[in-house]
Parts: C-alpha cells; sequence; structure tokens
C-alpha cells in the first residue's frame, strides 16, 4: 500500500515539473546564461537594502563625538611620530655617523 502512494506521489511531481516546464517561455542559451547573473545583482541588491533597514544609525551626538576622538587620537599618534622621528634623527645623526 505505501508502495502504490509513493509512485503515485512521484508521478504527481513528475506531472508538476513538466508543467511547470511548459509553461515557462522558451530562452535563447544567451538568455539563459544571461538570467542568473541578473537574479544574483538583484538577489544582492535586495539583501543589502534589507540588511540597511536594519542598521541602527547613528545620531548627530554620537557623529560629533565619534569624529573628536578620531581627531583626537590622529593628533596625539602624530606627536608621539614626531618624537620619535626627532630622537631617531639625533641618534642617527650624533651616535651612527659620529658627526
Amino acid at each position: 500500500m505505501a508502495e502504490i502512494r509513493s509512485d503515485r506521489a512521484a508521478a504527481r511531481r513528475a506531472r508538476r515539473r513538466e508543467q511547470a516546464l511548459a509553461a515557462r517561455p522558451q530562452q535563447t542559451p544567451q538568455q539563459r546564461a544571461a538570467a542568473p547573473d541578473e537574479r544574483r545583482r538583484s538577489n544582492f541588491v535586495g539583501e543589502s537594502w534589507a540588511e540597511l533597514k536594519k542598521v541602527e544609525w547613528p545620531g548627530q551626538n554620537q557623529v560629533v563625538q565619534g569624529t573628536v576622538v578620531v581627531l583626537i587620537a590622529c593628533l596625539v599618534v602624530g606627536f608621539y611620530l614626531y618624537l620619535n622621528d626627532q630622537v631617531w634623527k639625533h641618534v642617527v645623526t650624533n651616535v651612527l655617523l659620529g658627526k
């Protein structure tokens, strides 16, 4: 009994598959090659848009605070590099070159 049911179900699936294939418009090989690329692009754009909707964008206060932090960090690192450069310039000129 189970075999008969599974055979009937397989036959139904095959008929549905054939009907779905028959309902599709016929495409040239070039169209078939281009279709997956277009689907991938539209899928990528759709998924990207959905992710952008989920993002919690920072407010103006957070943007200003972040900018100030970055500017201060740049000044601190720049000052450190300047001092390091001056020290090594002195070491190279006076110690290594012996001038």
